[in-house]
């Protein structure tokens, strides 16, 4: 006999993901594409680290006035990540 399954396998694949060490590694690869291809090539060459740590995002920004404009901007940043990757992950942005 066989079973049925309730459940497809993107579904699986997000509940596995949920309860998956590797969630913040998968994580962090996709906000660095995020970042890049949404703040542009400017931005990017001014942008020396991008570290996730426990649901918040470090920006390591090398240009003062860069950093400044980008510090008033934390909580549109956060929310553009976390529309692009489709749920409310990150919880907020450092700049350094």
């Amino acid at each position: 006999m066989r079973r049925q399954n309730d459940q497809t396998l993107g579904e699986v694949l997000k509940e596995w993901l949920e309860n998956s060490p590797i969630k913040g590694k998968i994580y962090q690869s996709r906000i660095n594409l995020i970042w890049k291809a949404q703040m542009g090539a400017t931005i990017n060459q001014y942008t020396t680290e991008i570290k996730l740590v426990r649901r918040k995002l470090y920006l390591k920004i090398v240009s003062a006035p860069l950093r400044q404009e980008l510090s008033f901007s934390r909580e549109k940043v956060r929310n553009m990540i976390n529309e692009q990757l489709g749920e409310e992950f990150l919880e907020e942005v450092v700049i350094n």
